[in-house]
């Protein structure tokens, strides 16, 4: 059995030190200590948080985005409710917000999500639509009706970002806010929203919901539909049709 791999701590001090310091250009091996510091806490929750609040006094600092990104990147890994107020700061940052909605979209941390829910009155343009996707990535059944609400936005890209986050959470609510929309979807969102809607029937069918995947198949199986995604709702169908129970 290989032994338990350890800290050097003397190094990973060093390596804050480079990491306040770091910016674009710089040697990346100087901070390799603390890449090794996070495999090898693993499974140590003292030594995990130890360091977590380390990373978190460097995201709060005036450290470069070179360094806050590096950061982003380690508390994807070991990141707790802990990091997410200073990570949440970052979602309306345009050189940051993708780096720490990546950080928030893989944390279980239920804050994780209600941050980003949060965030979305407050950004806007591509870091919505990232906002969005992420919440979708998270299957955050939460969100379904802040992302229902934005099914209609102004801004076409996140329409149709919301749609296919709901496509991806695939829950009986955000199945019933597809289906609303199904049939009467603004030009440049109808695609999206058909797209969403067989996503989320396919979750349904997953689940075991077969009326709900029935639900969204027919509402897509109709003359209004182009004639690809009528085939595809009707081969869902078909699918439900030859699904046991």
């Amino acid at each position: 059995m290989a032994s338990p791999k350890t800290v050097d701590k003397a190094a990973v001090d060093k390596a804050f030190e480079a990491l306040n310091i770091y910016d674009w250009g710089a040697d990346r091996k100087l901070l390799a200590a603390i890449d090794d510091a996070v495999a090898a806490t693993h499974g140590d929750a003292a030594a995990r948080k130890d360091l977590e609040t380390r990373l978190v006094a460097v995201l709060k600092s005036g450290a470069s985005r070179s360094a806050k990104d590096f950061v982003c990147r380690a508390l994807k890994t070991i990141g707790t409710a802990e990091s997410v107020p200073a990570l949440a700061v970052l979602l309306a940052d345009k050189d940051l917000s993708h780096m720490a909605r990546y950080a928030l979209e893989r944390m279980p941390a239920p804050e994780a999500a209600q941050a980003m829910r949060d965030a979305l009155p407050s950004v806007s343009g591509a870091m919505k639509v990232g906002v969005i996707g992420s919440l979708g990535v998270r299957r955050d059944a939460a969100s379904v009706p802040a992302l229902a609400g934005l099914l209609r936005d102004a801004d076409k890209a996140v329409a149709c970002a919301a749609a296919c986050a709901l496509g991806n959470i695939g829950s009986p609510e955000a199945a019933k806010a597809l289906v609303r929309l199904a049939k009467k979807a603004p030009e440049g969102v109808k695609a999206a929203v058909a797209d969403g809607c067989l996503a989320c029937a396919e979750r349904l069918l997953a689940d075991g919901n077969k009326a709900g995947a029935i639900a969204l198949y027919k509402a897509l199986n109709s003359e209004d539909q182009p004639k690809h995604v009528r085939l595809a709702a009707t081969r869902g169908l078909l699918a439900v049709a030859g699904k046991k129970d």
